[in-house]
Protein backbone atom coordinates (compact mmCIF):
# COMPACT_ATOMS: atom_id res chain seq x y z
CA UNK A 1 0.00 0.00 0.00
CA UNK A 2 1.02 3.67 -0.38
CA UNK A 3 0.02 5.72 2.20
CA UNK A 4 0.06 9.70 2.19
CA UNK A 5 0.10 10.69 5.63
CA UNK A 6 -0.62 14.15 5.53
CA UNK A 7 -3.31 15.72 3.53
CA UNK A 8 -6.16 18.07 3.71
CA UNK A 9 -9.83 18.87 2.34
CA UNK A 10 -11.43 22.20 2.14
CA UNK A 11 -10.63 25.79 1.50
CA UNK A 12 -8.17 28.36 3.49
CA UNK A 13 -7.95 31.82 3.21
CA UNK A 14 -4.81 32.87 2.28
CA UNK A 15 -4.63 31.63 -1.01
CA UNK A 16 -6.24 29.57 -4.06
CA UNK A 17 -7.01 25.44 -3.77
CA UNK A 18 -8.16 24.49 -6.93
CA UNK A 19 -9.80 21.19 -6.01
CA UNK A 20 -10.72 21.13 -2.71
CA UNK A 21 -13.08 18.16 -2.58
CA UNK A 22 -13.04 14.53 -1.53
CA UNK A 23 -13.85 13.53 -4.79
CA UNK A 24 -11.24 15.59 -6.59
CA UNK A 25 -8.78 14.13 -4.22
CA UNK A 26 -10.07 10.35 -4.69
CA UNK A 27 -9.51 11.17 -8.23
CA UNK A 28 -6.16 12.15 -8.26
CA UNK A 29 -5.11 9.51 -5.87
CA UNK A 30 -6.26 7.10 -8.44
CA UNK A 31 -4.01 8.58 -11.66
CA UNK A 32 -0.98 8.57 -8.79
CA UNK A 33 -1.32 5.29 -7.24
CA UNK A 34 -2.20 6.44 -3.98
CA UNK A 35 -4.38 3.75 -1.64
CA UNK A 36 -4.63 6.13 1.45
CA UNK A 37 -4.26 9.84 2.43
CA UNK A 38 -4.78 10.86 6.37
CA UNK A 39 -6.63 14.13 5.74
CA UNK A 40 -7.67 17.18 8.60
CA UNK A 41 -10.14 19.24 6.80
CA UNK A 42 -8.97 22.91 6.63
CA UNK A 43 -11.80 24.29 8.59
CA UNK A 44 -10.73 22.45 11.33
CA UNK A 45 -7.55 23.25 11.49
CA UNK A 46 -8.69 27.42 11.12
CA UNK A 47 -11.84 28.63 12.51
CA UNK A 48 -14.58 25.75 13.77
CA UNK A 49 -12.44 22.18 14.55
CA UNK A 50 -15.77 20.41 15.20
CA UNK A 51 -17.30 21.36 12.45
CA UNK A 52 -14.45 20.47 9.62
CA UNK A 53 -14.22 17.05 11.62
CA UNK A 54 -17.46 16.38 11.08
CA UNK A 55 -16.58 16.59 7.58
CA UNK A 56 -13.82 14.99 7.43
CA UNK A 57 -15.66 11.71 8.86
CA UNK A 58 -18.11 12.38 6.33
CA UNK A 59 -15.26 12.41 4.06
CA UNK A 60 -14.22 9.02 4.91
CA UNK A 61 -17.77 7.94 4.72
CA UNK A 62 -18.37 8.62 1.64
CA UNK A 63 -15.26 7.12 0.34
CA UNK A 64 -14.87 3.72 2.25
CA UNK A 65 -11.00 2.79 2.72
CA UNK A 66 -9.34 6.00 1.05
CA UNK A 67 -9.26 8.48 3.44
CA UNK A 68 -7.93 8.48 7.19
CA UNK A 69 -9.17 10.88 9.66
CA UNK A 70 -6.53 13.35 11.50
CA UNK A 71 -9.24 14.67 13.98
CA UNK A 72 -8.20 18.42 14.57
CA UNK A 73 -7.56 19.47 18.21
CA UNK A 74 -8.13 23.37 19.19
CA UNK A 75 -6.13 23.87 22.58
CA UNK A 76 -8.01 26.81 23.08
CA UNK A 77 -11.47 25.14 22.35
CA UNK A 78 -10.92 22.07 24.08
CA UNK A 79 -12.70 20.55 21.42
CA UNK A 80 -14.30 16.86 21.74
CA UNK A 81 -12.14 13.85 20.93
CA UNK A 82 -12.98 10.23 19.76
CA UNK A 83 -11.01 7.24 19.25
CA UNK A 84 -12.85 5.28 17.06
CA UNK A 85 -12.59 5.76 13.30
CA UNK A 86 -10.18 7.77 13.17
CA UNK A 87 -5.95 7.62 12.58
CA UNK A 88 -5.39 9.93 15.24
CA UNK A 89 -5.16 13.47 15.97
CA UNK A 90 -3.60 16.22 14.24
CA UNK A 91 -2.61 19.70 15.78
CA UNK A 92 -1.39 22.81 14.52
CA UNK A 93 0.39 24.67 17.33
CA UNK A 94 1.70 27.49 15.00
CA UNK A 95 -1.87 28.59 13.63
CA UNK A 96 -3.54 27.78 17.03
CA UNK A 97 -0.19 29.97 18.72
CA UNK A 98 -0.31 27.59 21.36
CA UNK A 99 3.33 25.71 22.07
CA UNK A 100 3.47 21.84 21.55
CA UNK A 101 4.81 21.31 24.61
CA UNK A 102 1.50 23.19 26.42
CA UNK A 103 -0.10 21.60 29.35
CA UNK A 104 -3.15 22.20 27.35
CA UNK A 105 -2.22 19.35 24.73
CA UNK A 106 -2.75 16.94 28.08
CA UNK A 107 -5.95 15.45 26.25
CA UNK A 108 -4.16 14.78 23.14
CA UNK A 109 -1.82 12.61 24.76
CA UNK A 110 -4.00 10.94 27.00
CA UNK A 111 -6.29 9.48 24.46
CA UNK A 112 -3.36 7.73 23.32
CA UNK A 113 -3.30 8.26 19.60
CA UNK A 114 -0.93 8.64 16.72
CA UNK A 115 -0.19 12.82 16.14
CA UNK A 116 0.68 14.70 13.50
CA UNK A 117 1.51 17.88 14.16
CA UNK A 118 2.80 21.10 12.28
CA UNK A 119 6.71 21.04 12.70
CA UNK A 120 8.72 24.06 11.94
CA UNK A 121 12.31 24.51 13.00
CA UNK A 122 12.81 28.00 15.26
CA UNK A 123 8.46 28.65 15.21
CA UNK A 124 8.07 29.33 19.01
CA UNK A 125 5.40 26.97 18.84
CA UNK A 126 6.77 24.13 17.12
CA UNK A 127 10.03 23.66 17.09
CA UNK A 128 11.75 20.32 16.74
CA UNK A 129 13.39 20.43 20.33
CA UNK A 130 9.45 20.50 21.31
CA UNK A 131 8.71 17.37 19.91
CA UNK A 132 11.72 15.97 21.32
CA UNK A 133 10.63 16.60 24.45
CA UNK A 134 6.94 15.44 23.67
CA UNK A 135 8.46 12.24 22.56
CA UNK A 136 10.67 11.68 26.08
CA UNK A 137 6.99 12.76 28.19
CA UNK A 138 4.67 10.35 26.53
CA UNK A 139 7.17 7.44 25.02
CA UNK A 140 3.86 5.48 24.70
CA UNK A 141 2.38 7.89 21.69
CA UNK A 142 3.64 7.99 17.74
CA UNK A 143 3.96 11.81 17.32
CA UNK A 144 5.21 12.63 13.38
CA UNK A 145 6.89 15.64 12.70
CA UNK A 146 4.81 17.19 10.13
CA UNK A 147 7.57 19.28 7.32
CA UNK A 148 10.20 17.49 9.52
CA UNK A 149 10.79 20.66 10.80
CA UNK A 150 9.84 22.73 7.23
CA UNK A 151 13.14 24.23 6.59
CA UNK A 152 15.96 22.49 5.20
CA UNK A 153 19.03 24.26 7.58
CA UNK A 154 16.84 22.36 10.30
CA UNK A 155 16.32 18.69 8.53
CA UNK A 156 19.15 17.42 9.96
CA UNK A 157 18.66 18.55 13.21
CA UNK A 158 15.06 17.43 13.14
CA UNK A 159 16.88 14.02 12.12
CA UNK A 160 18.91 13.68 15.05
CA UNK A 161 15.75 14.11 17.28
CA UNK A 162 14.12 11.85 15.62
CA UNK A 163 17.22 9.27 16.10
CA UNK A 164 16.63 9.90 19.47
CA UNK A 165 12.93 8.95 20.51
CA UNK A 166 12.06 5.44 19.06
CA UNK A 167 8.45 6.88 18.96
CA UNK A 168 9.54 10.33 17.09
CA UNK A 169 9.12 10.10 13.48
CA UNK A 170 9.91 12.47 10.56
CA UNK A 171 6.94 13.38 8.08
CA UNK A 172 8.14 14.47 4.41
CA UNK A 173 5.92 17.46 3.05
CA UNK A 174 6.59 20.70 2.24
CA UNK A 175 7.75 22.90 -0.47
CA UNK A 176 11.13 23.35 0.34
CA UNK A 177 11.44 19.23 0.39
CA UNK A 178 13.56 17.34 -1.93
CA UNK A 179 14.21 13.93 -2.98
CA UNK A 180 18.08 14.21 -1.63
CA UNK A 181 16.91 15.17 1.30
CA UNK A 182 14.20 12.55 1.88
CA UNK A 183 17.11 10.18 1.47
CA UNK A 184 19.41 12.05 3.62
CA UNK A 185 16.62 12.14 6.42
CA UNK A 186 16.48 8.02 5.76
CA UNK A 187 20.00 7.92 6.45
CA UNK A 188 20.23 9.97 9.11
CA UNK A 189 17.34 8.89 11.06
CA UNK A 190 16.81 5.35 9.73
CA UNK A 191 14.44 4.15 7.09
CA UNK A 192 11.96 3.46 9.52
CA UNK A 193 11.15 6.63 11.09
CA UNK A 194 10.37 8.36 7.96
CA UNK A 195 6.82 8.75 6.74
CA UNK A 196 5.27 9.94 3.25
CA UNK A 197 3.20 13.02 3.38
CA UNK A 198 2.08 15.40 0.78
CA UNK A 199 -0.05 17.97 2.34
CA UNK A 200 -2.46 18.00 -0.62
CA UNK A 201 -4.65 19.71 -0.93
CA UNK A 202 -2.36 22.66 0.59
CA UNK A 203 0.53 21.64 -1.94
CA UNK A 204 -0.05 19.14 -5.24
CA UNK A 205 -0.10 15.39 -4.05
CA UNK A 206 1.54 14.41 -7.25
CA UNK A 207 4.82 16.27 -6.58
CA UNK A 208 4.80 15.53 -3.13
CA UNK A 209 4.66 11.42 -4.32
CA UNK A 210 7.34 12.18 -7.03
CA UNK A 211 9.95 13.46 -4.42
CA UNK A 212 9.62 9.55 -2.25
CA UNK A 213 8.99 8.04 -5.76
CA UNK A 214 12.52 9.32 -7.42
CA UNK A 215 14.58 9.80 -4.50
CA UNK A 216 17.73 8.08 -4.31
CA UNK A 217 16.58 5.28 -2.06
CA UNK A 218 16.81 1.92 -2.16
CA UNK A 219 13.21 -0.39 -2.91
CA UNK A 220 13.06 -1.50 0.53
CA UNK A 221 13.61 1.53 2.02
CA UNK A 222 11.08 3.69 -0.58
CA UNK A 223 8.29 0.81 0.90
CA UNK A 224 8.88 1.69 3.90
CA UNK A 225 8.52 5.75 3.66
CA UNK A 226 6.05 5.13 0.99
CA UNK A 227 3.33 3.40 3.82
CA UNK A 228 5.28 0.50 5.46
CA UNK A 229 6.35 2.72 8.40
CA UNK A 230 2.50 4.09 8.85
CA UNK A 231 0.84 1.30 8.32
CA UNK A 232 2.95 0.17 10.97
CA UNK A 233 2.15 2.86 13.35
CA UNK A 234 -1.50 2.75 12.50
CA UNK A 235 -1.57 -1.06 12.51
CA UNK A 236 -3.40 -1.45 9.27
CA UNK A 237 -3.37 -4.72 7.08
CA UNK A 238 -1.64 -4.02 3.89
Amino acid sequence: MIIDAHGHLGSWPDFLIPEPTAAGMVELMDRVGIDMIGISHLLAVGPDAVAGNELALAAARDFPGRFGVWQVYNPHHRTPLVTEGVWGVKIHPDVHQCRLDDPRYEPVWELGLPVLSHGQTDSPWSDPSQFAEVARRHPEIPLLMGHSGLWPYGFARAARFSGEHPNLYLETCGSKATGRWIARLVELAGARKVVYGSDACFLDLRVGYGRVALAPLSDADRALVLGGNLARILELSS
